[in-house]
């Protein structure tokens, strides 16, 4: 009988922290951005043009409307993605996550701790296990050999 093995790499703690606490505040940024209203405003002296096949002529504006639409896709898939990584951790590892980098109140960790009634030691057990496995859920952690992120 064949067994398979499966081993985790070794990961670099610190480095994998700070690529995820990169990430969270990536996170809060892109949160910034979002606009209070997604409909856009177009005066009737406007009008849609379509693209030429050749896509060898935008206007500015063409450029401009680019750019913004393909800045929102990819701010809506990082938001989502996030999400979907945090949702993924225990619940006291979602609270102190959620609470420390994903809403807009920017709070310290001594702020999140007692709010959540927990003692220091304790908080950054949980949210240094939250990290690593956040590092897991986005595949961007930092690997000790040769320090070479997976999957980034």
């Amino acid at each position: 009988m064949v067994q398979l093995a499966f081993e985790l790499p070794e990961i670099n703690r610190e480095e994998t922290k700070k690529v995820v606490e990169t990430a969270l505040e990536k996170y809060r940024m892109y949160l910034l951005t979002i606009p209070e209203t997604r409909i856009p405003k177009i005066t009737a002296t406007y009008s849609l043009v379509s693209p030429s096949l050749t896509n060898t002529f935008h206007s500015a504006t063409e450029d401009a409307a680019i750019y913004v639409v393909d800045y929102e896709r990819e701010r809506d898939q990082y938001l989502k993605r996030m999400q979907q990584a945090v949702n993924r951790l225990s619940n006291k590892e979602r609270q102190i996550i959620i609470e420390r980098y994903m809403s807009l109140e920017e709070k310290f960790d001594y702020e999140v701790y007692n709010e959540l009634g927990m003692s220091e030691r304790g908080y950054y057990r949980v949210k240094e296990r939250a990290f690593y496995k956040l590092g897991f859920a986005l595949n961007i952690v930092i690997c000790e050999e040769a320090s070479i992120a997976v999957g980034k």
